[in-house]
């Protein structure tokens, strides 16, 4: 663990982040696999690397790491055994607090033997590092991180529809035969039934936690807004009026969170252009206000900003503070209405859900490992340099090259890494 691993892991794509985090941890703290549960990663809240520890296939579940987090503080860390998958093995877990939800990494060891000091702090620091490094983006709303984000939610939201109906019914089917009175061994039927009411119940907690990472209430997002924008205004002597989302206004509607990061991303680059890329006259003596406001419809959010200024704006001064195109991956829309010696208005609009259309966001069609392959085709990389980095086969990097160039309809690899590049991909 040293400042060039440090650099590494932020100069990594996203993807690679846990994969380089293992490898700075591995000297130091020897380990079979690792695992992450934080709500502000772009790609998936919860991601795991390494060697399963029980089930096959299973390194760990959402349901093992949050069982964890009581046990921690907002920032430190946890040794002890833990059961992973099924298994009871040896574990550090890790928060950082740069997060509101706070980010928890999970080691899981290959000896029991506590781990000292002197590698706990740099173990936390690297931790915190990451943390910061996926917060900045998320706050920024960087184009490629929200495109990653929308395939990877969708997959995982449709991952948990199927998984959840296959195991409702099974459950279902079981609560029925076992609740029959005509069946013998009344002991045995008890404890069925028990079994099943508990898997019902660890199935639902796992789906709300999972809501609870990928989705956040409205109001709550827009205090978070008018928090930074109080600190952005309080000493400019421009005076800010608010108009959260009320009842009526969807405050109580749970939003998925890239639509949330975008939304203050693109208001708070909206104030900044409207403070700074207007040319207010020398005899200007008038107050100066923002007016900010939100509403949530049926299909999208809505959020106004509107100022009293001298109604000079320009859509060249929002598209230089990437406005368009940090609405771009999720289909959103602004509108500019300036009138000089009165004020401008920018109503922007994100719609709640992915868009159908694939020339307005054509990552969302590709899976977790086809964006992490077309990440490397961007860069020039060859199949067998892909089948080494992600370690799998050739055979399966051809496989997944052609689903990502059907899915994408393109024809070629260049075609394919242009796209990867227009919209993040390849950063």
């Amino acid at each position: 663990m040293n400042l060039m691993a440090a650099v590494q892991l932020i100069q990594a794509p996203l993807s690679e982040n846990l994969s380089r985090l293992s490898a700075a941890l591995a000297e130091a703290i020897p380990h079979r696999a690792i695992a992450q549960l934080s709500g502000n990663c772009a790609y998936s809240p919860y991601l795991t690397h390494g060697e399963p520890s029980g089930r096959p296939h299973s390194v760990a579940t959402a349901a093992d790491l949050a069982a964890l987090r009581p046990l921690l503080p907002a920032r430190g860390n946890w040794q002890g055994r833990a059961r992973m998958a099924g298994v009871d093995v040896p574990v550090l877990a890790l928060t950082s607090d740069i997060t509101e939800q706070g980010a928890l990494l999970v080691v899981i060891r290959t000896e029991d033997t506590p781990v000292p000091e002197e590698h706990l702090t740099p173990a936390q620091l690297m931790w915190d590092l990451v943390t910061a490094h996926r917060e900045g983006l998320r706050s920024e709303a960087l184009p490629g991180s929200l495109a990653a984000s929308r395939a990877a939610a969708a997959a995982r939201a449709a991952a948990i529809a199927e998984l959840g109906d296959a195991h409702g019914a099974a459950l279902t089917a079981l609560l029925g035969v076992l609740r029959d009175r005509d069946l013998d061994d009344s002991n045995a039927r008890t404890r069925a039934v028990d079994l099943a009411v508990s898997a019902h119940a660890e199935l639902r907690s796992r789906a709300e936690l999972d809501q609870s990472l990928a989705e956040e209430r409205a109001g709550d997002a827009f205090e978070r807004l008018a928090v930074s924008l109080r600190r952005i205004l309080h000493t400019r002597g421009v005076r800010l009026e608010l108009s959260p989302p009320g009842a009526k206004e969807g405050a109580d509607r749970q939003l998925p969170t890239d639509v949330t990061h975008t939304a203050l991303a693109v208001v708070r680059a909206t104030v900044h252009a409207s403070l700074e890329d207007q040319v207010h006259g020398p005899d200007d003596d008038a107050e100066h206000r923002i007016h900010v406001g939100w509403k949530v419809g049926t299909d999208e959010l809505r959020a106004t900003v509107r100022d009293n200024g001298p109604g000079t704006l320009s859509r060249s001064a929002l598209d230089a503070r990437r406005v368009t195109e940090r609405l771009a991956p999720l289909g959103g829309r602004l509108d500019l209405d300036a009138v000089p010696g009165w004020g401008t208005t920018v109503t922007l609009e994100i719609p709640l859900a992915s868009s159908n259309t694939p020339r307005q966001d054509p990552l969302t069609a590709l899976g977790g490992r086809e964006l992490e392959v077309l990440g490397q085709l961007a860069r020039g990389r060859r199949n067998r340099d892909i089948a080494q980095d992600l370690r799998i086969s050739e055979s399966t990097v051809k496989f997944h090259v052609a689903k990502v160039l059907g899915k994408l309809g393109v024809s070629s690899r260049g075609e394919a890494a242009a796209l990867a590049h227009e919209w993040g991909a390849g950063a």
